[in-house]
């Protein structure tokens, strides 16, 4: 087997041999110290760089947001909003000197939309009052756009009333007569409609956009990315179902007229999802990204450029074989700035309206882009060595600039270890790329337990960035070499190779896992009798599949796994049956890969964590999973949390889900070299 690129070791961080007694590790804890940078947003003049850090409070389990303002120089970094609110959202005025966001406050029932003075001293004054709340927003010419799920034919007084009388109303049912009836982790109204408003950024009465053309966002989920204003602020482009079929719906890219009363569905053609539309600054293009088959969410997103002239259409990205995600048109209309999932790294690349690719940047992971009327790039920058940092970006070179010094005094007493990347054959003999973690005073003469992490989706590829729920460094601090294998399935590396695990999720990508064990057990510095092995979602699929198989490893961590596909009919989408079929139809392969039709195998000690509020793989799969190692008497434990979704999201939840993990693994394998 052979080793690809360099040793991703980071120069900037201590050398574990050096500091091994002095700094401390990554625990769970510190994770829970650090403030949490998010995607920034920049000025006209690429002067003033606005983003959102949000830090938690282990003693209250909460966490706030506030508004920091950096300079593109790197010398200023301050806040704008008060401590312990939430804010999010920030856009800029079109001249740069006031700024719009979305916070809660004083006796707010709802998120609304506030302003701030960017040219001077000034508190934030409230601009709207939507008893529905407002996200999504944009700022364009004279007006703020925004989103609300509202009650179609009532007036913003009775909505008020109807938000109080269900607040007040004892009865606790839900009703639904189609499809949607939740998203990820919360109820949907079918009585409510998602649309676009619009308020004068002086203020006065809110206008409804999108409701009289009687089309409305999609059910499931609707954000800033849903819509776009064109720069006149005469068009707007939205998504919306193009069909009335809710089960398999088909999202596609609607243009009006602002005021006209009627809108055109410009990708009726396309069963498959259009997504994010997008006008150039110059006003003559729309962009958005088109998929071409329903059902698989993973197709290769490709970048399609309508000319607003004939709405004639060229799809620009055939000829690349990656998706297109997170991106932005550049400041001359005449490309785009892109984070790029390749090849098991965040990349930003350049993309022209001719369709030429070139990346920006090689190693570690970049956020989504934004860039100024004069060209300056910002983004956010992290790897597994150290969490995101907000950096100006040399388009022609991709060196960076750091903006920030969030979480320096904390990370500078850590030792987070080490990693790298190393390429091993899975199977048929196709190269596998892996992350490798060793753990802090590495010593490649003894031995060290391993920890086998199995990455979700499947079609999300672990790239190289800093992870708050399953951290590797962290995992590794405990005294285990950790690994992220990017088996068959994972994104980044192709359509033929994401797709590859469609419909069968069972065989392929479990062979790579345990070619990746073969490949640690061939290794001198590692003991092949102290191997675990976990993983949540598709992980948790996966890792139920090994649990059924014949396999190396002493413990499993299964959490809000897909452990039966037909049971799996419940949550908020189901896996194989828009492109496939339902289990009715096409049993055979529901049978074959369905982790309960392996259950006589179950032998190996397991932990089963699921939460309550996980509506994508519901609860009910973890609790099935637990019965069925019981009733054969399995050593296992199942961890259930009332309050979290398909993530654990509050620290304390968290702080105890690392340490029930960590105690788990090191009861079966002990950790440390010997």
């Amino acid at each position: 087997m052979k080793k690809v690129g360099i040793s991703l070791l980071c120069a900037m961080m201590p050398l574990a041999s050096a500091v091994a007694e002095a700094a401390k590790p990554l625990s769970v804890d510190v994770l829970w110290q650090l403030n949490r940078i998010g995607s920034p947003t920049i000025s006209p003049d690429g002067e003033q760089i606005i983003a959102p850090v949000t830090k938690y409070d282990v003693d209250t389990d909460k966490g706030s947001t506030q508004l920091y303002l950096f300079g593109e120089d790197g010398k200023t970094q301050r806040p704008l909003t008060v401590e312990g609110m939430r804010v999010s959202e920030p856009v800029f005025s079109p001249d740069g000197k006031t700024l719009a966001f979305i916070s809660k406050r004083n006796d707010d029932d709802a998120g609304q939309i506030y302003l701030l003075p960017m040219n001077g001293p000034g508190e934030a004054q409230r601009l709207s009052e939507v008893p529905t709340g407002v996200y999504g927003i944009k700022w364009v010419g004279d007006y703020i756009y925004f989103i609300s799920r509202i009650y179609p034919g009532q007036n913003w007084d009775e909505m008020g009333k109807q938000l109080t009388a269900d607040k007040d109303d004892k009865v606790s049912a839900h009703q639904w007569n189609a499809l949607p009836y939740s998203h990820f982790d919360h109820w949907l109204d079918e009585d409510k409609q998602a649309h676009v408003f619009r308020i004068p950024a002086k203020g006065g009465e809110v206008e409804a956009i999108t409701q009289p053309l009687n089309t409305e966002l999609p059910r499931s989920y609707q954000s800033a990315g849903s819509y776009d204003i064109h720069p006149d602020g005469k068009l707007i482009a939205f998504n919306a179902n193009g069909w009335e079929n809710q089960v398999d719906p088909n999202i596609d890219i609607f243009l009006a007229t602002i005021g006209s009363g009627e809108s055109i569905n410009l990708t009726a053609d396309n069963p498959a999802p259009d997504a994010s539309p997008q006008f150039s600054p110059d006003g003559d293009t729309l962009a958005y990204t088109r998929q071409q088959i329903p059902g698989f969410y993973a197709d290769t997103s490709n970048l399609v450029l309508v000319d607003l002239d004939d709405n004639s259409k060229k799809e620009i990205t055939t000829d690349w074989d990656r998706s297109v995600s997170r991106w932005t048109w550049n400041e001359d209309s005449d490309g785009f700035y892109a984070a790029i999932d390749d090849a098991g790294t965040s990349r930003l690349y350049q993309i022209s309206v001719k369709g030429k690719v070139k990346p920006i940047t090689k190693n570690t992971n970049f956020g989504t882009p934004d860039v100024s009327e004069d060209g300056t790039l910002v983004a956010t920058n992290d790897s597994f060595l150290y969490p995101a940092r907000l950096v100006k970006v040399n388009t022609r070179n991709g060196k960076t600039t750091r903006l920030d010094s969030f979480n320096d005094d904390i990370m500078k007493d850590v030792d987070v270890g080490t990693y790298e990347s190393v390429t091993y054959q899975g199977h048929n003999g196709q190269d596998i790329q892996m992350w490798v973690h060793y753990p802090p005073g590495f010593d490649k003469s003894k031995k060290y337990p391993l920890m086998m992490l199995v990455h979700g989706g499947p079609h999300n590829a672990i790239t190289d960035g800093f992870h708050y729920r399953w951290n590797a460094q962290t995992f590794a601090s405990w005294g285990y070499v950790t690994a992220w294998p990017n088996f068959h399935g994972s994104s980044g590396f192709g359509q033929e190779f994401a797709d590859s695990i469609n419909p069968d999720w069972k065989n392929k990508s479990l062979d790579d896992v345990l070619k990746a064990a073969d490949w640690f057990k061939a290794k001198p510095w590692i003991d092949s009798d102290r191997m675990v092995a976990g993983g949540a979602s598709y992980g948790g699929y996966l890792t139920s599949i090994i649990l059924g198989s014949e396999h190396p490893f002493k413990a499993l961590l299964i959490h809000a796994a897909v452990y039966n596909m037909y049971s799996q009919m419940s949550a908020d989408f189901a896996v194989h049956s828009t492109r496939f079929g339902h289990y009715w139809e096409k049993p055979e392969i529901y049978k074959s890969i369905s982790p309960h039709y392996f259950a006589g195998n179950f032998n190996t000690p397991t932990l089963v964590i699921h939460g309550q509020l996980d509506y994508r793989v519901p609860v009910g799969q973890g609790f099935e999973l637990f019965r069925t190692l019981q009733s054969r008497g399995v050593e296992s434990r199942m961890i259930y949390f009332p309050d979290e979704n398909h993530w654990i999201m509050k620290p304390n939840n968290s702080i105890y889900w690392y340490n029930q993990v960590e105690d788990w693994m090191t009861k079966f394998a002990e950790p440390g070299g010997r």
